[in-house]
C-alpha cells in the first residue's frame, strides 16, 4: 500500500510540475526506517568532503541520522532510540569552558517535550537528557516542540535555540533559549517569548540569517514571518510575505548566503516545488522542481564540499524516507 501511496504522490508531482523542469540530485541518501524530515549540514573543518548530513527520523522509535556526502547512514554518528525528533540545526563555536569549543546539533524530541544538544562529530550528549521546553503551555499540544534553529549573535557572541512546537498562543508562539556552560554544566535559560501566529495550522519551519540576525519562520498556511533574532531588538514584526506563491502549506526554509547576495529558500510542500526570494528585499525570484515529494525540511551551505559538492550544497527532505542532495551551482542563485 505505501508503495503505490508514494508511486501516487510521484504522479502528483508530475503533474504539479510540468511547467517546471526537474533538475535531478546528484546524490539521493539511503533511507531511514520511518519518516525523515528535516536535515542539518555539519562541515567538516579539516577536511570538507568528509562532511556530515544530519537527518532526523519523526518516529515513537526515532533518529537522528549521519549521512556522508555518498549518502551513505554513518552508524557511529547516527543517534538512534529517540522520541519523534523533529526539526534539527546546527551551529559552531559552542563554549563547553574557557579553553574547549565544540560544534553543535540541537533537535526537538517531541514525545519527551525536550530540546536536546550533542556535541558534533562527537555525537557527545551535553543536555543531562534534554531541556525541558515551553513549560506551563495553556494551548492543548502547546508543550510539543517541533521546529527548532541555532542563532549566534554577532553582537555578543551567545548562542541560542529558538524552538517552535505543535499549537500555541496567537502572539509569543516561539520561545528562545540562550544556551551556555557554567560550573553545573550546559544550560538553556528562557530568555524571550516572540512571534505571531495565524491559528490556521502550526508554526514548524524555522531558520536565521545570523549574518544579518534575523529569524524567519513558515506560519504555514499563512505567511513568511520575519523578526530580528537579537533579543534586545524587541518582538516587532518586521514582514509577513510570500503567501500568494505557496499552493497550501509553506514549509522548510534554507538561507544561502554568498559574499554579497542572500536567498531563501522554501518548500512549497504540496506544489513539489522550492520558492526562492531575495534575502534583503524578501522578493520572489523563481520556484524551483528539486524531483522531491512532500518536502518538510531543507538546508543549504554556500561552502565548497570537496569534489563532489564543489559549489556548495542543498540538502532537502525526500517523502520516501530519504533525502536528496543537490550541488548548490544547478539551482543558478546567482544567475
Amino acid at each position: 500500500m505505501k508503495k503505490l501511496l508514494f508511486v501516487g504522490l510521484l504522479a502528483l508531482a508530475s503533474s504539479c510540475h510540468k511547467n517546471l523542469p526537474e533538475i535531478a540530485p546528484d546524490v539521493i541518501t539511503e533511507h531511514t526506517m520511518h519518516d525523515s524530515d528535516d536535515p542539518a549540514i555539519w562541515i567538516n573543518p579539516s577536511d570538507a568532503s568528509k562532511s556530515i548530513v544530519f537527518g532526523t527520523d519523526k518516529n515513537t522509535e526515532g533518529a537522528i541520522y549521519a549521512f556522508d556526502l555518498d549518502g551513505k547512514i554513518i552508524e557511529d554518528k547516527t543517534i538512534r532510540g529517540l522520541k519523534r525528533p523533529n526539526n534539527v540545526d546546527l551551529e559552531y563555536g559552542f563554549k563547553i569552558n574557557d579553553s574547549t569549543e565544540t560544534a553543535i546539533i540541537a533537535f526537538t524530541e517531541r514525545e519527551r517535550k525536550k530540546m536536546r544538544l550533542f556535541a558534533v562529530p562527537e555525537m557527545i550528549p551535553l543536555d543531562g537528557g534534554g531541556f525541558s521546553v515551553f513549560d506551563n503551555a495553556q494551548e492543548p499540544e502547546g508543550d510539543l516542540p517541533m521546529g527548532i534553529a541555532l542563532y549566534k549573535s554577532q553582537v555578543s557572541n551567545k548562542i541560542y535555540a529558538i524552538v517552535g512546537r505543535k499549537n500555541g498562543p496567537l502572539d509569543g508562539y516561539l520561545h528562545q533559549y540562550e544556551l551556555y556552560s557554567d560550573s553545573l554544566g550546559v544550560q538553556a535559560k528562557l530568555v524571550r517569548k516572540f512571534g505571531k501566529f495565524s491559528g490556521k495550522k502550526e508554526i514548524e519551519a524555522i531558520a536565521i540569517d545570523n549574518k544579518n540576525g534575523i529569524v524567519y519562520y513558515s506560519d504555514e498556511m499563512h505567511c513568511i514571518r520575519k523578526y530580528y533574532a537579537e533579543p534586545s531588538k524587541g518582538n516587532e514584526e518586521i514582514s509577513c510575505f510570500g503567501s500568494e506563491y505557496f499552493k497550501e502549506d509553506i514549509e522548510g526554509i534554507a538561507i544561502a548566503q554568498y559574499e554579497n547576495k542572500g536567498f531563501l529558500i522554501v518548500s512549497n510542500q504540496q506544489a513539489h516545488s522550492f520558492n526562492i526570494f531575495d534575502l534583503e528585499t524578501n522578493a520572489f525570484i523563481k520556484e524551483l522542481n528539486l524531483g522531491t515529494v512532500e518536502t518538510d525540511g531543507c538546508d543549504v551551505t554556500t561552502v565548497a564540499l570537496g569534489d563532489k559538492f564543489p559549489n556548495g550544497l542543498f540538502v532537502s527532505m525526500n517523502d520516501d524516507r530519504n533525502f536528496f542532495f543537490h550541488d548548490l551551482a544547478k539551482l543558478k542563485l546567482l544567475e
